[in-house]
């Protein structure tokens, strides 16, 4: 059995969102518990990706080796807490989705050309792109094994999102027709890749804990909101010129050619500055794609970080944020509730 890695299980602990989630008297037993069922989705998590071929288990690990902040088990057995708590299905839920984002993230990081994932070098730049893909395919397939444990409804809730998933990525690949409003288009993209899966984390919780009913559909809404909120603060961090902190190499998405909320805010402004940056972005992304040093746009990335338009992305980030936490109107007042507050808190305050 492979031993649980320390880091994963420390809940976003570099960024601040545990802290933050269970701060309070009214939290300290729900972080308990909370806790208590991270280490077991973490032993299920290890066991599970475990597998028979050597190639397939080393590859199948290694992102789960680098860390990781378990954000989706983390919601999953916070949400738990309004029903039977984490009982065994809900451990099972917690790694089928986590497995599911370890997937996306050998994926991305192919179609992104990233050169590092969790402060180490990507998977696809130890193994290839093929092998990479495969490990993500293979991660899929065993988490919806362990999802077709549970019966039709955690099948279909998995089903459901991974659908979502793909879809946001082709998407986000193919991108907006013409004439279509680019901003909006993005905001849907990032719901489907990002909102989809941190929406079936809260949303499971429910399920598999027996918990009412009527709290399932304000958790998808406030896992949607909260999953957007996420990503765009993704966007902000990727600009980020500390590698060390965010464990990706400053400005990877732009530099591949997957533009960023930032990026597309420039996009709207006219002032003559504003045009000349976004016109050098594109043709340092072009340059790039024709083979030239991915460090061209060190300086136009630098402009972006202190441009207006990535004060508008932190801007946007919060307002989504907000509308996640009134989602949770309908929840009982107490610890459940007021930890998913600050988590939708800490997610936009989030910054590197």
């Amino acid at each position: 059995m492979v031993t649980p890695s320390a880091s994963g299980s420390r809940v976003a602990g570099k960024l601040g969102l545990t802290d933050r989630t269970f701060a309070g008297p009214r939290s300290l037993k729900l972080r308990s518990a909370v806790n208590a069922g991270l280490v077991e989705v973490d032993r299920v998590l290890a066991d599970e990706l475990h597998m028979t071929d050597e190639i397939a288990d080393a590859a199948s690990r290694y992102l789960y080796d680098a860390g990781g902040k378990r954000v989706r088990p983390m919601l999953a057995l916070i949400t738990a807490q309004l029903g039977d708590g984490a009982n065994e299905n809900v451990i099972l839920g917690a790694t089928a989705l986590e497995m599911t984002h370890l997937g996306t993230l050998y994926h991305d990081d192919v179609m992104d050309a990233a050169d590092k994932r969790r402060g180490v070098p990507s998977a696809h730049a130890v193994w290839g792109n093929s092998v990479a893909i495969l490990t993500g395919d293979l991660l899929f397939s065993r988490a919806s094994q362990i999802m077709a444990r549970q019966g039709d409804r955690a099948i279909r809730l998995q089903a459901d999102t991974f659908e979502r998933l793909v879809l946001g990525q082709m998407h986000e690949t193919v991108g907006p027709r013409e004439g279509e409003d680019r901003v909006a288009f993005y905001l849907n993209v990032l719901s489907d890749k990002t909102g989809s899966l941190i929406a079936a984390a809260a949303q499971s919780g429910i399920i598999f804990s027996n918990a009412p009913a009527e709290f399932e559909q304000p958790l998808v809404t406030f896992g949607e909101k909260v999953g957007v909120a996420f990503q765009l603060l993704d966007d902000v961090i990727d600009l980020s010129d500390n590698p060390d902190e965010t464990g990706k190499v400053p400005g990877t998405d732009l530099r591949a050619g997957v533009p960023t909320m930032p990026y597309l805010v420039l996009g709207q402004r006219t002032d003559a500055a504003s045009v000349a940056l976004r016109e050098s972005i594109d043709d340092g992304v072009e340059r790039i794609a024709a083979g030239a040093d991915p460090a061209i746009l060190d300086a136009e990335l630098a402009e972006l970080r202190q441009h207006a338009a990535t004060q508008a992305t932190l801007d946007l980030a919060h307002a989504w944020s907000n509308e996640a936490v009134e989602a949770l109107a309908p929840l009982p007042d107490g610890a459940v509730r007021e930890a998913l507050t600050r988590f939708a808190q800490a997610v936009a305050d989030r910054s590197s």
